[in-house]
């Protein structure tokens, strides 16, 4: 059982609300997560869903249908994201009936100007807690410089301390593949109008549900490239979490491999209708378990 709770932990604390749904992916393969590289000339990858190897430069791809999808929500985003500079949400994870065996913190960090282009640097802290911890020792951290028009994706780190190993991935994308090279970050080649999962959670808040019932997007998770689709599931759902009660649109969060769903995880985002649509709990329903991101407070 406790190994089971750890590999849960590894899906909703890593990336929580931000990307639990692509951590899920890499956990039930076993792929490990990228080391950091130096960007050389990125070429295509010749399969759909192949891995993109950050060493060697290879693209993420997607096929033709999910190409489509892809770029059926560039019009619904608006210029100048509306997120809040110092905003810092803080949320626990339960797993089954095991409660608070990890945080999480995803914050706005800041609007700065990163290469040449006004951006949003968002973050995420992710960390297990005792007892737990005393098996799976857990403290990650992720950081998105997305754009701050369009929350597409200009570069995504992860530095990641797992059981004792540590990782450090820094990735910046293109779709073109002859940006100016990089000493510290690998070139990640991928389609127009992709974002990383902070930037898609950051999107997902910023759309307009009472206009839009769904939303596409190409999501990279720092090692693949998924097709991400996001559909109104419901417009009054009340929810109840530590930092208290609220009433919710539910979002449900499908996620493709190419063009064939992932069904055995299923994920469900509930947003306040408060004026930042602040995300207050994350529901992700997997073979062994269910687990709930849920918020406990917000400054």
């Amino acid at each position: 059982m406790m190994v089971r709770v750890s590999t849960v932990i590894a899906v909703v604390a890593t990336l929580g609300l931000g990307g639990a749904a692509f951590y899920w992916l890499h956990v039930r393969s076993g792929e490990a997560q990228p080391a950091i590289a130096a960007a050389p000339a990125a070429a295509p990858v010749e399969k759909p869903g192949d891995v993109a190897e950050r060493t060697t430069g290879n693209a993420a791809t997607l096929p033709a249908p999910a190409k489509k999808a892809a770029s059926a929500s560039l019009p619904e985003a608006t210029p100048g994201i509306p997120l809040r500079s110092g905003e810092v949400l803080d949320f626990t994870a339960d797993v089954s009936k095991v409660s608070n065996v990890a945080t999480l913190r995803l914050q706005v960090a800041e609007r700065r100007n990163f290469l040449g282009k006004s951006a949003w640097h968002l973050q995420a802290f992710a960390h297990t807690e005792n007892p737990l911890r005393m098996v799976f020792e857990l403290d990650d951290q992720f950081d998105s410089y997305s754009d701050a028009g369009t929350l597409l994706a200009l570069q995504y780190e992860m530095h990641l301390s797992e059981r004792g190993q540590k990782v450090d991935s820094v990735q910046r994308m293109t779709t073109t593949g002859k940006e100016p090279a990089s000493a510290n970050a690998a070139e990640a080649r991928v389609l127009s109008g992709t974002r990383d999962p902070l930037g898609m959670m950051q999107f997902l808040r910023n759309t307009d549900w009472s206009k839009t019932h769904e939303v596409h997007s190409p999501v990279y998770d720092g090692r693949k490239l998924y097709d991400v689709r996001a559909a109104l599931a419901g417009t009054s759902e009340p929810v109840t979490v530590p930092a208290g009660s609220f009433t919710t649109d539910k979002i449900e969060i499908r996620v493709f491999n190419g063009s064939e769903e992932m069904k055995d995880a299923h994920f469900y985002l509930y947003l306040d209708h408060d004026a930042g649509h602040t995300p207050v709990l994350l529901e992700a329903v997997l073979p062994f378990a269910t687990a709930r991101v849920a918020l406990k407070s917000k400054k």
